[in-house]
């Protein structure tokens, strides 16, 4: 995907599993998509998460979701899975596979490296990653190993070295917050929660949206 393409596709980034749902996730998938969401993640951890068929099975399903809207569908972590799919990408942490080793695996589809310091960034770039993941931005419940947060410092490094890779913003982001990573320099927001806990969906993501314009 063209690196243009990918910084507005990057615009309003939700991401959600089985166990980040108050109704049934393709409920809240469609809601977020109507409400206007850019790109999807599917990620599938946690207590209570779904495995084996079920994992796949959801993943289908949401994939199709997201076919039928044009928009990507990124697999978290599970590079087996996102093979098998023919997901539009994969996203993985720093604890996950090797970045390089994940670009050798999925060819062109689109890859997302989660990184917190300058030296994560570039190696995630040496490593052929089409997207940084940085954060935490603000504190999170959803991780509960997340790093500590830092703010939008990280993401004004970046652009204060010059570098020009697409970045999403994520952690504990909210309408009321959202506007302060796209100020710093980043192409949008990776939201979890404040999409997939809220009673209406639609309406938060469009909030969203309009926080980050």
């Amino acid at each position: 995907m063209e690196s243009s393409i990918l910084r507005q596709k990057l615009n309003l980034y939700f991401i959600m599993g089985s166990t980040n749902c108050l109704k049934e996730p393709e409920d809240v998938l469609l809601q977020a998509i109507k409400g206007g969401i850019t790109m999807f993640q599917y990620r599938e951890k946690g207590k209570n998460a779904r495995a084996g068929m079920d994992k796949r099975e959801l993943a289908r399903s949401l994939q199709k979701i997201c076919a039928l809207h044009a928009v990507p569908f990124i697999v978290n972590d599970d590079i087996d899975l996102a093979v098998e799919l023919d997901a539009d990408g994969v996203h993985i942490g720093q604890d996950d596979a090797d970045a390089g080793e994940v670009r050798k695996r999925i060819g062109s589809r689109i890859l997302g490296v989660s990184a917190h310091t300058m030296a994560e960034v570039k190696k995630a770039m040496k490593d052929g990653a089409d997207y940084i993941g940085a954060g935490p931005i603000y504190p999170t419940a959803t991780k509960e190993d997340a790093e500590p947060v830092k703010g939008t410092l990280l993401i004004e490094e970046i652009r204060k070295a010059g570098i020009t890779i697409p970045i999403v913003g994520i952690g504990g982001i909210t309408s009321a917050n959202a506007r302060a990573v796209k100020d710093a320099g980043g192409d949008g927001v990776s939201v979890i929660s404040a999409i997939s806990l809220s009673e209406d969906p639609c309406r938060a993501a469009e909030e969203l949206l309009k926080s980050v314009h």
